[in-house]
Parts: C-alpha cells; sequence; structure tokens
C-alpha cells in the first residue's frame, strides 16, 4: 500500500489521542530524549533520511527503542513489545497501528522476534522540541518526515512531508508578537500552525490536500496544543475576505513542468504561485499585521530579479525580501527530480523528466532561480519601504524578533529627515565588532568593516568617517555634535560633512549596526 493511500488514524478520539500522548511522554520519547538514546550522529542522520544509524543504536530492548523503531524508522515491532509502552487496542482500533504483513513470520520480521504477532505504525510520529521547550510531535506520511535531496520515498500526490529545512527557516524567522489571529496558508503537517499556537488566539489553516489537513489535525492534537479552524481549499480561496494579524506560508513554490506533488507543485505557470500569494496577503492583513513567505523566484533573461520580485509587493505594506541561494537551472532541476525519488527510476524515464524541466525554463528564459523570504507588513504608510537584497551567509536563528526590529527601524528612518537623524543620539549595537583589513606594517587600512555577530550577522564596510563615527556612538553625544568633533578632528568643513553623512548613517541604522538611544 503507497504512503498517501495508506489510512490515517483516527482524528475524532481525543481520549485515545491523549492516552498515546502520555504513553510517548511516560517512554521520553522526545528531541532529548531521542538525542540521548540515539547519540549525536545518529540523531541528526535522521534529519537526513538515513535510517541505519539508529537501527543499530537500537538494537537493544527498551520502551524508547521500541518506539523509534515503531514510529520513526517503520519497523514492525512485537505486539508484546508495544504492549509494555503502548495502549495497543486502543491504537488498533483508531487507525494509529495495524498488524504487520506476513503473519506467519514471512515478511516484517526485524532481529528476530517481531514476526507473526508485529505491529505496525501507520504514521511516521516524529518528536520536535517547542522553542520554550514544549515537547511536541509531527504527524506525517511514513517514509515522508524529512525529505530532501536524497528523496522523499513516494510519488504519490497527495502526500504529506513532515519537517523539513524550509519548515523550520520560516517557523525561525516569523514574528511571534501576540495576534488575535493567524492564518497558515499551505498547512501541510501543521507545524507553523503548531507554533502559531503560542501566541495566536485564533489559528487557521488552510490546505488544497484533505490528507493534510487530517496530519494537521494529529499534529496539534498529539502536541497538546488547541484545535486550529482547518479549511480546505487553494491559497486563500477557503478563508473568504477574512484578515489576520499573521499570515504565514511555506507553499508548494517549486517551479516545474507540471503539478505532480501538491506538497511542493503549485500547479501555475513559473513563479505565478508565488507572485500571487505575496499580491493577494496585502488586502487580508489588518493594520500592523505580518505576511511571511518562503518564496522561489525565476531569474528571466534581460530583467532584474530584484525588480521582478519587487513587483509582487502589494499596496500599503512595507517589505522586506532576502534571496538566500541562486541555483542554475540544471542545479534547480536536478535537486527537484531526487526529491520526487525520479533518479531511481528508469534512466530514459529520467531523462525525459530532466528534459522536460530545462524544456520549460527556455519558454519562459529562465537562466536561474532564487530562493527566499519575503516579509510584508501592514504599514498603511504613503511611501512604504520596500527593501530587496542578496544575503547568502549564515544567520543567527530564531530570527523573529530581528525581522521585527528591522520594520521598527523603517518606521523610526521614515519619521526622522536628515536633520532630525543629526539630532538623534545613537548607540553601538551590542555584537558589533570592527575589522581593519590592509597589509602587514601599513600605517591606515586599506578597508573598515563593521560585523555583526547576532541577528543577520551582517558584514558592511565603511569609511574613516563612518568608523570613527560609529566607535564613539555610546547614547552621550548626538549624531551633529560627533560629526562636528570628527570634522574638526580631521580638518573638514564641518557643514559639508553634515550634508554627506546622513546617508550612511542611515544605511547603519536599517541595518541593526546603530541603534537609537531610547527606542
Amino acid at each position: 500500500m503507497s504512503n498517501a493511500s495508506m489510512p490515517l488514524p483516527s482524528s475524532d478520539r481525543a481520549d485515545v489521542t491523549a492516552r498515546l500522548r502520555e504513553a510517548l511522554l511516560a517512554a521520553d520519547f522526545t528531541a532529548d530524549g531521542l538525542l540521548e538514546l540515539l547519540g549525536a550522529p545518529a540523531y541528526t542522520a535522521l534529519a537526513r533520511s538515513e535510517t541505519v544509524p539508529a537501527l543499530r543504536a537500537t538494537r537493544g530492548d527498551g520502551a524508547l527503542a521500541s518506539l523509534v523503531r515503531l514510529f520513526l524508522l517503520q519497523r514492525p515491532v512485537s505486539h508484546a513489545r508495544v504492549a509494555d509502552v503502548l495502549p495497543v487496542g486502543a491504537l488498533l482500533e483508531s487507525g494509529w497501528l495495524v498488524r504487520a504483513e506476513g503473519a506467519d513470520g514471512a515478511q516484517g520480521a526485524v532481529d528476530g522476534d517481531e514476526g507473526a504477532d508485529g505491529l505496525r505504525a501507520t504514521v511516521d510520529v516524529r518528536p520536535y522540541g517547542g522553542p520554550d521547550g514544549e515537547d511536541w510531535f509531527i504527524v506525517s506520511d511514513l517514509g515522508c518526515a524529512v525529505g530532501g535531496a536524497g528523496g522523499i520515498g513516494s510519488r504519490d500526490e497527495g502526500v504529506v512531508l513532515g519537517v523539513g529545512g524550509a519548515s523550520t527557516t520560516l517557523a525561525g524567522i516569523t514574528v511571534r508578537a501576540p495576534a488575535a489571529s493567524a492564518l497558515d496558508v499551505g498547512t501541510g503537517s501543521g507545524i507553523q500552525a503548531l507554533h502559531a499556537s503560542r501566541h495566536a488566539t485564533r489559528v487557521t489553516a488552510t490546505d488544497l490536500n484533505p490528507r493534510a489537513l487530517h496530519c494537521t489535525r494529529l499534529t496539534l492534537a498529539l502536541s497538546g496544543v488547541p484545535a486550529a479552524d482547518l479549511r480546505e481549499g487553494s491559497l486563500y480561496e477557503p478563508v473568504g475576505d477574512a484578515t489576520y494579524d499573521l499570515i504565514v506560508s511555506n507553499p508548494p513554490f517549486v517551479i516545474s513542468p507540471g503539478a505532480r506533488l501538491t506538497y511542493r507543485d503549485g500547479g501555475m505557470g513559473g513563479d505565478d504561485l508565488c507572485r500571487s500569494i505575496v499580491q493577494e496577503a496585502g488586502e487580508r492583513l489588518n493594520e500592523g499585521g505580518y505576511a511571511q513567505f518562503l518564496a522561489n523566484w525565476q531569474h528571466v533573461e534581460g530583467e532584474e530579479w530584484t525588480e521582478r520580485v519587487r513587483s509582487w509587493v502589494p499596496r500599503g505594506c512595507d517589505a522586506w525580501i532576502v534571496q538566500r541561494e541562486v541555483q542554475d537551472v540544471t542545479q534547480y532541476a536536478e535537486l527537484w527530480l531526487r526529491d520526487a525519488g525520479d533518479h531511481r527510476t528508469d534512466p530514459a524515464e529520467y531523462a525525459a523528466r530532466y528534459d522536460a524541466w530545462l524544456d520549460e525554463f527556455e519558454a519562459r528564459k529562465t537562466r536561474g532561480v532564487g530562493f527566499g523570504w519575503i516579509t510584508l507588513r501592514k504599514s498603511g504608510a504613503a511611501e512604504p519601504s520596500v527593501t530587496v537584497e542578496e544575503w547568502t551567509h549564515p544567520v543567527e536563528q530564531p530570527l523573529g524578533e530581528t525581522v521585527q526590529a528591522f520594520f521598527a527601524r523603517q518606521d523610526y528612518l521614515r519619521a526622522h529627515d536628515d536633520a532630525a537623524l543629526l539630532a538623534e543620539h545613537f548607540k553601538l549595537a551590542d555584537g558589533v565588532v570592527q575589522e581593519q583589513i590592509g597589509l602587514p606594517g601599513a600605517e591606515d587600512p586599506e578597508h573598515v568593516v563593521l560585523r555583526q555577530h547576532r541577528g543577520m550577522r551582517r558584514a558592511t564596510q565603511v569609511d574613516t568617517v563612518g568608523a570613527g563615527f560609529a566607535g564613539v556612538c555610546d547614547g552621550t553625544l548626538s549624531a551633529g555634535r560627533i560629526l562636528d568633533a570628527i570634522a574638526q578632528l580631521m580638518g573638514e568643513d564641518a557643514v559639508l560633512l553634515r550634508d554627506r553623512t546622513p546617508a550612511q548613517i542611515r544605511l547603519l541604522v536599517e541595518q541593526g549596526f546603530l541603534e537609537p538611544v531610547g527606542q
């Protein structure tokens, strides 16, 4: 039986789900418990869908080892071993477990003791540690917990993935301010809705795939959080004209020649799905609300990618768009062919699918595909702030507070003209260091770089004035008085220095190197 046709556990048996959660926690089937049992190498290998190290680590007896084999490794475990840990009767009745095939022991035997009365799980149940130490569980289809370059192990259209790198990235960058309402578009196995339940009074989640909504319902219930309002349909269609304080989406953003897999292929041409979900978010955001997405966008011949994505920003919204990676069309096609497991098919079939992908890109004059984050904030400003940039270097997750602070700085800069800026007091942000680059023994450095060790971990080159200014910003003197002192030391005209420096101060404030005192 294929993954996406395997019957899912009942979502109407709250009593059984509660008993299962209690049993899992009692056996320490948690993120911390797994790390202790498996060890770091085997634990991290699971995140790459590699199971051999975990199989070796769970050869012995023990409740936790049995649960790992049952729910994470999808191996049959004897009825007796499972009954020592879980309420077997209730879980069989409600569909969390089934009897292993081959009751005569011909199939399903593992380590010689899991034969005639073996039990199997019907879904992957994966421990997931919440940001404040919560013990959560993500429910997804068997063999599809993380996906990735090794392939998901299923070619079923409606297969439901668990938590991968994209999911955790979006969860990490999301602003976690208290919200009356949050919307998760394309919820999948429910990870974003799960996070939103911590700070949103009302959570709505949508998905085109009814199987995904079922998994989300199980994820939330097994994690012990309130149920969400789950609605079936494409993108915003299920919610009509409702508005929200927070919208998040890890949508099916893959630019592909056809809609094969619901979780990744949006069924629209090129990057139209990402454009649509971003453009239509503006009218569904409450004032001050945030919409945050992961997205792909085309790099088209004769067009700047920055202008392409900038055109997606809806009216009345500030935006911060960060390109994290760019792949050429061959790299991109190979990545997603492997994701679907096509590299394990007949070579001729693989080549035909690869060729179709390149035909699609050639027809659209696409030379590469960008991947990144798009954050909107409904500001209602007459002149919205739209920042489009490329930053491919490592960052410090979670970034939700960094994102929120970025938009607060946009408000600040919009409210202060150059004269007001020079009257302000600033201080160097925590975690900023200065690096001087030049030839050994040289009297003066060739370059001076300010570098952050927190948040986005940016680095920016500054001139002598910028370095001197940042170095003495401790909140004591106004920006104007600091520039006057620098002008005197350098023998420059103070008026001219005041005229040309605010642009550099604005950049340092915008990027978080300088903080206005009292803000």
